[in-house]
This record gives structure tokens, sequence and C-alpha cells, in this order.
């Protein structure tokens, strides 16, 4: 019966630090993906106002779009959505 015992808080313990690093890794995660959406936004504004100040009309909006392709990709992704809006003026 002791060894029973010994075996299911075993498996328990093993189990907890699973979860618990589960959920830590999740939490990196999404932190991760939030970090990157701000800074894609920021750079979006940051692209708009020297392209505008430059007189070129090849503009990217603010939307959940564009954040979750940024936060997806980086700043790649913010690439790929000036690549999208240039190719929509040809």
């Amino acid at each position: 019966m002791e060894k029973d015992m010994g075996m299911a808080v075993i498996v328990g313990a093993c189990l907890v630090v699973l979860f618990l690093v589960a959920v830590k890794h999740k939490a990196e995660f999404i932190l991760n993906f939030c970090l990157r959406a701000v800074a894609g936004g920021i750079a979006i504004c940051g692209v708009n106002l020297v392209l505008e100040s430059m007189g070129i009309s090849c503009a990217v909006g603010i939307n959940l779009c564009s954040l979750f392709t940024s936060g997806t990709l980086g700043f790649s992704g913010v690439s790929l959505l000036y690549a999208v809006a240039a190719f929509q003026i040809l």
C-alpha cells in the first residue's frame, strides 16, 4: 500500500512540474507576442510618418489585422504589410 502511495505522490509531483512549465512557456509566448505587436504598431506609425513627409502615399493602417501580423511575424510582418500596400499602388 505504501508503494502505491509513493508512486502516486511522485506522479502527482511530476504532473505539477509539467503544468508549471507549460504555464510559464505560454505566458512567455503571450508576452512576446504582445511586445512584438506593440513594437510593430510603433514601427507602422513611424514608417507612415516618414513616407508622408517624403510625399509617398503608401500608408498601412493600424488595426487588429496589422497588429496580429506584426505580433506573429515581427518586423518582417511589418515589411510584408508595406509590400502589400505598395503592390496595391501598382
